[in-house]
């Protein structure tokens, strides 16, 4: 049953008349979704990202292009990625999906556990959204921030490799799912974590070695058959192995397989995460 609230009046002597009640969901006067509130918290996680540019934007772009630059002398083109690939045409797309596996996980991690660090976790719970608008919000902002993120290092990448993007569309729908996918667990995180020393924790040992071992350098059919079966545990396989289908036209897995498993993810993260917020876990202690 809904909860109903007393309608108070400013003037003490009105309150001694009692009011009619009104049921608490009827105080959102915003319609089903509060769109300005929706629209000010995902600009405000847009603009908080666009204003460390250096941090955001160009050190992924480097930190990419330093990788292509170590493999390139190392490898130079007598290694092949799969099949008649180049390496180095094999080995971009895993590059510009890799940096934005941990942008959009950053964005949206660090949006809660700085308010919390500052104390100013309030100013993010108090307005008038709902558990599903509030992580909307910040899952949008990071999923803005690893389609920025692509573009860049893509963009930087291009003049030492020239690949080409035979099929855009399933690049697209790859990068936007990924993107989702980490926001969302960075929402989860930034909620369970208390300090940033717990946000480093699952960084250093969950986040990276499941991006570095999920086929960024290499192919998976090249690995021994035990561990082939392993990697097909590892959600940021399919990530990055859709996306460079989108490059190449050639991949690990069967590609509908790929996206069954990310969105059967998104629908399990985004319940979780939902049932965090709207229970208040960790965030009304």
């Amino acid at each position: 049953m809904t909860p109903e609230i007393p309608i108070m009046s400013s003037d003490p002597a009105l309150n001694e008349t009692p009011l009619p009640y009104r049921p608490r969901n009827e105080l959102r006067d915003f319609g089903a979704i509060n769109t300005l509130g929706l629209w000010t918290l995902y600009t405000k996680e847009v603009q908080r990202f666009l204003k460390l540019w250096i941090q955001s934007m160009a050190a992924p772009a480097m930190i990419s292009l330093l990788f292509l630059m170590v493999f390139s002398l190392v490898m130079g083109d007598r290694s092949r990625g799969t099949g008649d690939i180049p390496f180095l045409q094999f080995l971009a797309p895993g590059l510009i999906m890799m940096a934005v596996i941990q942008n959009s996980f950053q964005n949206s991690t660090t949006t809660l556990i700085v308010s919390k660090h500052q104390g100013n976790i309030f100013d993010v719970l108090m307005p008038p959204l709902t558990a599903g608008e509030l992580m909307l919000g910040i899952a949008l902002g990071g999923i803005t921030r690893g389609l920025i993120v692509a573009t860049v290092v893509g963009l930087v990448l291009f003049p030492f490799v020239h690949y080409s993007i035979g099929a855009p569309l399933v690049s697209l729908v790859f990068v936007i799912l990924a993107t989702s996918t980490l926001s969302i667990i960075g929402v989860m995180v930034g909620i369970w974590a208390n300090k940033f020393d717990d946000v480093a924790t699952i960084t250093n040992f969950i986040v990276t070695p499941l991006a570095f071992l999920s086929g960024t350098f290499y192919s998976v059919e090249r690995l021994p058959s035990a561990i082939q079966v392993a990697s097909n545990f590892n959600p940021f396989f399919y990530m990055i192995d859709g996306f460079r289908y989108g490059f190449i036209g050639q991949s690990d897995s069967p590609v509908w397989l790929g996206l069954l498993v990310l969105f059967g993810l998104n629908i399990v993260l985004w319940t979780t995460c939902y049932f965090m917020l709207a229970t208040g876990f960790k965030l009304k202690d």
